[in-house]
């Protein structure tokens, strides 16, 4: 089953939100495969009939048969490339319950574009950090700066260092070969740093710093530029959160949708192994993905304790301080949780869930690592929903030997369970933790808690809007990946 409907959203309890969620899955249902193909057939047919028509023509109209030819296949060229990235990227397709992550879109065919040429103004070499999405977050980043200041970029260098330990390559994660080819017409992309530039960095020594966060184009045009046609090579010692979410030139914008929605495919053994999963969920019928969020590292980080018992408070904060990298120590769990930056406790994401009317005999599928408390902290949420699977559950051991010890090859077999699938729900987390206090301490029925949750978040199902901006204050912003508003195509 590809699409499920959640219950209590009907067309005459929200009105207009709903019936412009309507107009638009109506809209991008009419341009889908199908009206790709017949224009895709006319540019073949027409191609064919004008060339012929040109070579039995005299030299005056054959120079005008060509201008039109050409022409028209370059409109008809046009039509189809749009039409297929509003298919591919738009098309709704099974409800997943998302904490704070990327929206999702299936890569796209592979183009026969030509590669841009251009003068280089030097090489940038980076280490992403974070988990998989972080990285990859940063990596789209990384790919629009480099276009931006024309340099050649060398494939970046995954985090090592993380918590999990993980010793995966850029290339055990993605496909590599495919990253480089569908960008070559954008940026110049090296595996390696040839030999010349590599016995200058041996030389002399290689310049390194991490890039200022939330910075927009003009610190890379008048800071970074500079230093590197300077020094030949730079080094970006971080890659998360280094392009702000707004006041970004529209071309940006767009080519870091390009790298994370078309470039940073997945390796075919990952592919294969994810696309494996989402059969065996669908054999069984409906499900619905959630992607909690909820372990040890993530809640070490935020200092975000909700739920968690003293000897688990400071198991968490010696780890923050165990990690130098970590910049903030002291943190306010509770003022954090009621701003909405921590992720959803697994009984929040359950009375949230049973709130929007889900079936409770509804798959559940966990897109996470390790739960932190284990079975304790996931009781609620499995007697709410006792349907709950992971990757481990449905798979034999042997399918996930390969990838066992490398969490973020794990993560990437949930990402591809997750990847497409259109019906989402965004949750406002803010708004929930303080509806759940007033049904907690008896403010709210349990009816005024479920319809207040509804309607809060009867716009936020997928559909896209204008990103918050807060000038001063860009961590507080929705998050460019997680609602790239200028990378879809115009809705009429």
């Amino acid at each position: 089953m590809d699409k499920i409907k959640v219950a209590g959203f009907e067309e005459s309890e929200f009105g207009e939100a709903k019936v412009k969620q309507y107009k638009m899955e109506h809209y991008l249902n009419h341009f889908g495969g199908i009206k790709v193909d017949r224009i895709v057939g006319v540019f073949n047919f027409k191609g064919e009939r004008l060339t012929s028509l040109i070579i039995a023509q005299p030299k005056l109209c054959r120079l005008k048969l060509f201008a039109f030819a050409a022409t028209t296949i370059l409109l008809l060229s046009v039509c189809a490339v749009q039409l297929s990235t509003l298919s591919d990227i738009m098309k709704p397709r099974v409800l997943m319950f998302r904490s704070n992550s990327q929206p999702i879109a299936p890569p796209q065919p592979q183009t026969t574009e030509t590669e841009r040429d251009y003068e280089n103004n030097g090489f940038l070499i980076v280490s992403s950090n974070g988990g998989l999405n972080q990285m990859r977050a940063g990596i789209c980043d990384m790919v629009a700066i480099a276009r931006f200041m024309n340099v050649t970029l060398i494939v970046p260098k995954l985090d090592n260092t993380s918590f999990w330990n993980d010793r995966s390559r850029f290339e055990d994660i993605f496909d590599v070969d495919y990253f480089i080819s569908s960008l070559r017409d954008e940026v110049r992309i090296l595996k390696v740093l040839p030999h010349d530039q590599i016995r200058r960095v041996e030389i002399a020594t290689l310049y390194s710093m991490p890039p200022a966060s939330w910075s927009n184009m003009s610190y890379y045009d008048q800071v970074i530029l500079p230093r590197i046609k300077k020094y030949g090579v730079l080094h970006f010692t971080k890659t998360d959160a280094r392009l702000a979410n707004n006041g970004i030139p529209k071309e940006v914008q767009e080519l870091r949708c390009k790298a994370n929605y078309k470039a940073l495919r997945f390796t075919p053994p990952i592919e294969e192994l994810g696309k494996k999963i989402v059969r065996i969920l669908r054999e069984k019928g409906p499900f619905l993905v959630l992607h909690l969020r909820y372990e040890m590292d993530m809640l070490a980080f935020s200092g975000c304790t909700e739920g968690c018992n003293d000897k688990e408070i400071e198991e968490l904060t010696n780890m923050r301080f165990a990690y130098p990298w970590w910049k903030e120590k002291i943190i306010d769990s509770e003022k954090k949780r009621k701003a909405g930056s921590c992720p959803l406790t697994p009984e929040e994401t359950a009375l949230a869930l049973r709130a929007l009317d889900i079936d409770p005999g509804i798959q559940v599928y966990i897109a996470a690592g390790d739960i932190y408390g284990g079975e304790r902290r996931m009781a609620s949420l499995r007697l709410a929903f006792p349907h709950m699977v992971k990757k481990e559950s449905l798979l034999r051991a042997s399918d996930l030997e390969p990838f066992r010890k490398h969490s973020n090859q794990m993560a990437a077999l949930d990402y591809v369970v997750y990847l497409g699938f259109r019906t989402t729900i965004r949750v406002d987390r803010m708004l929930l933790v303080d509806f759940i206090d007033q049904y907690k301490n008896g403010t709210l029925s349990w009816d005024e808690f479920s319809q207040a949750v509804k309607t809060g978040h009867a716009d936020r199902m997928g559909i896209p809007t204008q990103r918050l901006e807060i000038p001063g204050r860009p961590k507080e912003e929705e998050n460019f990946y997680n609602n790239p508003e200028e990378c879809l195509p115009p809705i009429p």
